[in-house]
């Protein structure tokens, strides 16, 4: 997949700006692909540029003009050859994996914290995104949501979301917790 089609995705729901496809990118986007502004606003020249999608100028008061885009059928044409094509399996790419696997042969202090780090931080994504879900549901429980609900390609890719960063943060805990009890036990064969 490249960042085209992710981007071609988050405006199916609209007309955005750079500025607020950033943001719905921080939030939702992320949790499957991940951009910097910067990376955004290049891909939305090259988009506009071969013509999937089209931007408008919005002049403003008290404030910068700014661009709205939106998606095209050549985009829409775009997304639905991506999304009719053979999927690739998923690979991990994680430095963390590398440090982890080195661990106890250069230490095992630093990697523990960095496994600490980032069970903390699939905790705040756990809860930042269940705060999503539950503003796309509204009122409807989870199940009629699925059934009834609007906007459930985003609904369900946030559920991927939190079941990915809920088995990431499982096993930094597992890790961090196996990686301190060797430690200990080294220790104190030490001491012996």
């Amino acid at each position: 997949m490249a960042l085209r089609h992710a981007v071609l995705a988050a405006l199916l729901d609209g007309e955005f700006s750079g500025y607020e496809l950033a943001k719905s990118f921080d939030i939702g986007v992320a949790n499957f692909w991940h951009a910097s502004p910067q990376q955004l606003y290049t891909e939305l020249a090259k988009l506009e540029k071969e013509g999937l999608v089209e931007g408008r100028q919005v002049v403003q008061e008290a404030r910068p003009n700014k661009r709205l885009f939106q998606v095209t059928d050549a985009g829409r044409a775009e997304l639905e050859a991506f999304a009719a094509a053979a999927v690739k399996p998923s690979v991990i790419r994680d430095d963390l994996l590398v440090k982890v696997q080195t661990a106890d042969r250069i230490g095992t202090a630093p990697v523990i914290a960095q496994l600490e780090e980032r069970e903390a931080a699939a905790d705040a994504k756990i809860d930042l995104l269940g705060r999503v879900l539950r503003k796309m549901r509204g009122d409807l429980g989870e199940e009629e949501f699925l059934l009834r609900g609007d906007a459930i390609g985003g609904y369900l890719t946030c559920l991927r979301g939190i079941a990915f960063e809920q088995g990431h943060r499982d096993w930094c805990r597992r890790s961090a917790a196996v990686l301190r009890e060797r430690e200990g036990l080294t220790t104190r064969a030490d001491e012996h």
